[in-house]
């Protein structure tokens, strides 16, 4: 081919480029038009009645909330409960330790109280058992004592004897004793012999002079002392 028929190809290969180009641009910027059917019907609806353009399927949902929770809201969320759940175990251990420590008191001021009943029952049954032991003796020195009369062999009134109570006169009166003049006549054995008599009372007879005393109240009751031989 020559190159006056290759520059005339070219030329005429542009120009088809160029009329095709204006024609798809001017497609594309013009509305489109209805084609009329082989019939005489129309080919399309016109372009208010274009349907949208659907969103593909894998456009990204823009709702956040429609969105599943992701792994650090659900451990935060365990780690909030598990400190709600220490707090609330810590605040009732806190409470029972209270509650011991009152039980403990209360425990140990009862075991004091009773250890002071015990301390006080003791106290009060050994008071009693003496309080009854000299009271039997009183009730048995009453029982055993000779019975009074009266007359000159009446019993003389032995609690003028200084150191001799109503107990020691039961007791007297229990050993045979109830005049002045018994006692005035006493020797040192008799003193000894009646000492032993009365071990509640050891020493006594010396120690407060019942024999002098004896021979004075005589002499006084009777005008004079007792003899020898008033036996």
């Amino acid at each position: 081919m020559s190159p006056l028929a290759a520059l005339i190809a070219i030329a005429i290969a542009l120009a088809v480029g160029l009329v095709a180009g204006a024609r798809m641009q001017g497609r594309y910027a013009r509305p489109l038009t209805l084609a009329k059917e082989p019939d005489g019907a129309e080919m399309g609806a016109p372009d208010e009645a274009v349907p949208p353009i659907p969103t593909p399927v894998n456009a990204p949902v823009e709702v956040e909330d429609a969105l599943p929770p992701t792994r650090d809201d659900a451990s935060e969320r365990i780690v909030g409960e598990r400190a709600r759940l220490v707090r609330r175990f810590e605040a009732e251990a806190a409470m029972l330790r209270r509650a011991q420590v009152t039980r403990d008191a209360t425990f140990t001021q009862l075991s004091d109280f009773a250890e002071d009943r015990r301390r006080l029952y003791g106290e009060l049954a050994a008071a009693k058992g003496e309080a009854a032991r000299y009271r039997q003796l009183v009730v048995d020195l009453e029982d055993n004592a000779p019975p009074r009369f009266f007359g000159s062999g009446a019993p003389d009134d032995l609690k003028l004897i200084v150191g001799v109570g109503p107990v020691l006169e039961r007791m007297l009166q229990q050993l045979g004793i109830t005049t002045y003049r018994q006692i005035a006549r006493w020797t040192e054995r008799d003193i000894d012999e009646f000492d032993a008599k009365l071990p509640e009372f050891p020493g006594r007879i010396r120690r407060d002079g019942w024999v002098t005393q004896a021979r004075a109240l005589h002499a006084s009751k009777y005008g004079a002392p007792p003899s020898a031989r008033d036996r």
